[in-house]
């Protein structure tokens, strides 16, 4: 029995996974998929999308814990460490998940507060009187 581990990172979020040979079931932080989720259906696929590119839906069982950001940001670290777990676990999968961009980690984070402005870019109202 092989276990395979990765990390996944998206914005400030990052999810550890482990991978083991099973039956399909995913939990997150010690819940199920559909119970950490709940209806954010659009996101549960996102999650299991490298699952199905490889068609291991139902052959490996996926333990993972995330921590910071939101729920968008922690879905895709755990996108991104579920499709490097599976690299790891057989090389194989490499070139199925390259072409969808599932092994590049998404750089985009938030753009830090300038002094005298709103937010980073967005100037401060301006009063003609």
């Amino acid at each position: 029995m092989t276990k395979t581990y990765a990390t996944g990172r998206r914005k400030t979020s990052i999810a550890k996974v482990w991978l083991t040979p099973g039956t399909g079931k995913i939990t997150v932080n010690g819940l199920s998929l559909d119970a950490w989720l709940g209806g954010l259906e659009a996101k549960k696929l996102r999650v299991t999308q490298p699952l199905s590119l490889t068609k291991q839906d139902t052959s490996v069982d996926i333990n993972a814990t995330t921590t910071g950001g939101g729920f968008s940001g922690q879905s895709d670290a755990l996108r991104h460490g579920i499709s490097r777990a599976l690299c790891t676990f057989n090389p194989e999968f490499r070139p199925v998940l390259k072409p969808y961009g599932m092994l590049t980690r998404d750089s985009r984070i938030v753009e830090r507060k300038k002094p005298g402005l709103r937010k980073a870019r967005r100037s401060p109202q301006f009063s003609k009187r």
